[in-house]
C-alpha cells in the first residue's frame, strides 16, 4: 500500500508532457514551432550535423483536410556518431538518424522532444557505447536548450 501511495504522489507531480512518452525528453520552448525548428536547424548546421529533412506534419494533415496543431519533425545526424552506435548494437539503426519533434500542446505551449539516448541503449541492449551515449545525451540536451531558450 505504501508503494502505491508513493507511486501515486510521484505521478501527480510529473509533468504530463514529460510523461507523455516513455524514453522521450521534452523541453519547453519560448518560441513558436516554426521558430524553434529554424533555430534547431541553424544550431545543428553550426555544429557540423547534417539535417536530412524537416517534416511539417500540420501541413500534411491540412493536405487531406485534417487539422493538427503545429507539429514539425527535424531529422538529423552525423555518421561519426551514428556508426559507432550501430557497431555496438546494429538494431539501434531503426532509431537513427536522430529526430527532434517540435510541437504545440493544447494550451499553446511549444515543446521540443527527442529520444532519450539512455532509453535507446536499454531498448537496443547496447554494450560498450557508454561514452558515446553520454556525449550524445549531452549534445542533444544542449541543442534542445539552445533552440528553445528565450533570447
Amino acid at each position: 500500500m505504501r508503494k502505491f501511495i508513493l507511486a501515486f504522489v510521484l505521478a501527480a507531480f510529473v509533468s504530463p508532457a514529460l510523461a507523455a512518452g516513455e524514453g522521450m525528453i521534452s523541453v519547453k520552448s519560448a518560441h513558436s514551432v516554426a521558430a524553434t525548428a529554424d533555430r534547431l536547424e541553424k544550431i545543428l548546421a553550426n555544429k557540423g550535423m547534417k539535417v536530412f529533412t524537416r517534416i511539417d506534419h500540420a501541413a500534411g494533415a491540412a493536405s487531406v483536410g485534417k487539422e493538427l496543431r503545429p507539429t514539425e519533425l527535424v531529422i538529423f545526424g552525423n555518421p561519426m556518431v551514428g556508426a559507432p552506435l550501430m557497431q555496438c548494437s546494429h538494431s539501434i539503426a531503426i532509431d537513427l538518424p536522430q529526430k527532434a519533434l517540435i510541437w504545440e500542446d493544447p494550451a499553446g505551449q511549444v515543446w521540443l522532444s527527442y529520444n532519450d539516448p539512455q532509453f535507446l541503449a536499454l531498448r537496443h541492449n547496447t554494450r560498450g557505447c557508454d561514452a558515446v551515449l553520454a556525449k550524445v545525451a549531452t549534445a542533444l540536451g544542449n541543442f534542445a536548450k539552445a533552440a528553445s531558450a528565450a533570447e
